[in-house]
């Protein structure tokens, strides 16, 4: 009975990249891998707090984990498209596991010290980095394309899933076994995600991978320059990038004043941060049910440039808005934009790319992580000028605005399949 269920669910347009037996995989492996790293996001946190008592070394922890990426993702990139994709996958997942397991065991016999968690935090950034661009390469790999929209869409489901999950799984974890016990799971979900990536099929090797391939024969530096050059000159791709780094830089971090907005100016509390932050969650999750419902019917250029602008307007709303109730409203109106436009521009650079350069754009994709962060400090350093609700809303409007000069700077984008 559950395997017809199973059949029939696949048969569904919204999960007809499930139909895939390398995706089902690749999934499985996404939904436990994400599982683990979102509930981190918590209970490192939690760890940093209960060593340092220090606000400020929150900051710091989650600030170092950027320097990675802006230094090694293009090495990541030329790496991921030199050798076996699923190789590097499963290499990075274990020793992502093999880092929280670490962890646990320094906290469980309370040898634990907080340049251990700065140290670990590192390794868990460089980690990712390579991570990162050999799973999202994998995408393309494990599906036709005529379905990499909805393979995409899927992805951005579960991350979604297990971003409203994880961390309140983390939170119900810490309550009942420690911040050891809590990293020990999340090693579990790493060693899941090893298991899920091992049992697919070697699968398509990377064509720079192969014997006599060009990138074979050149260096790393050669191979990051023609993922650059390719990048900048191939119109569709570069369009796409551009809009997820300035979205990244001006619109996305006004999460990090949620404390601010939620305790100092509508007066909730946690509780009301709490609400709004599921509200976003819930945007987030219609909106990648949306992306894997409509797959290749969805005109990718105008709504992939159309979302972030929505976006930016979206979050001077939230600026200005005195009341309680609107602003979740606005919240799960900012949970719509933001993975809908993540997911097509992923769908963008993976379609408008060739095969042996995926790992190499994918990486560009994910330096997307750095502007975040600096976006955020530019942010904080606003807020202290002119105040929370004005820095938020001039912030959201420069993104408008850029984002209104590259379309029009480059006006086939808009009119991406």
């Amino acid at each position: 009975m559950s395997r017809r269920f199973l059949d029939a669910c696949y048969e569904l347009r919204a999960f007809q990249a499930l139909r895939h037996r390398e995706y089902r995989l690749l999934c499985y492996g996404q939904t436990a891998g994400s599982m683990g790293t979102w509930m981190d996001e918590v209970t490192r946190g939690w760890l940093v707090y209960e060593l340092t008592d220090s606000v400020a070394q929150l900051g710091l922890v989650r600030g170092i984990q950027a320097i990675p990426f802006l230094l090694l993702s293009p090495v990541a990139g030329s790496f991921v498209d030199r050798y076996s994709r699923k190789g590097v996958l499963v290499v990075t997942q274990f020793l992502h596991a093999l880092i929280f397991a670490a962890t646990a065991l320094l906290v469980i016999t309370g040898e634990i010290r907080i340049w251990h968690v700065y140290a670990l935090s590192v390794l868990v950034a460089v980690v990712q980095v390579f991570q990162q661009p050999a799973r999202g390469a994998m995408i393309s790999d494990s599906v036709p394309r005529e379905v990499l929209t909805n393979a995409i869409g899927l992805n951005a489901l579960v991350f979604n899933v297990a971003r409203t999950f994880g961390p309140a799984l983390a939170g119900g974890t810490i309550v009942l076994s420690g911040t050891g016990g809590t990293f020990a799971v999340q090693a579990l979900f790493l060693f899941l995600a090893v298991a899920w990536t091992l049992a697919m099929r070697s699968g398509r090797r990377s064509a720079a991978g192969t014997a006599g391939g060009a990138l074979q024969r050149g260096s790393f530096g050669q191979s990051i320059v023609e993922g650059w050059r390719f990048s900048w000159r191939n119109e569709a791709v570069r369009a796409s990038l551009f809009c997820t780094m300035l979205a990244s830089f001006f619109v996305v971090p006004f999460t990090a004043l949620m404390p601010v907005f939620a305790r100092d100016l509508l007066a909730v509390g946690a509780n009301g941060q709490g609400l709004l932050l599921t509200a976003w969650g819930v945007g987030a999750f219609l909106s990648a049910a949306l992306i894997s419902l409509a797959g290749e019917r969805l005109p990718r250029g105008m709504l992939m440039f159309g979302s972030v602008v929505l976006y930016g307007l979206v979050i001077m709303a939230f600026a200005a808005s005195p009341w309680f109730y609107l602003s979740i409203v606005i919240m799960l109106l900012a949970g719509l934009c933001q993975p809908l436009s993540n997911a097509l521009v992923q769908t963008v650079i993976q379609s408008h790319s060739p095969k042996e350069l995926h790992g190499r754009t994918m990486a560009l994709f994910s330096m997307h992580q750095v502007l975040i962060t600096a976006g955020s400090v530019l942010l904080g350093a606003l807020a202290v000028f002119v105040g929370p609700r004005w820095a938020v809303a001039m912030m959201g409007a420069v993104g408008v605005i850029s984002i209104l000069l590259v379309m029009m700077a480059m006006p086939k984008a808009r009119h991406i399949r």
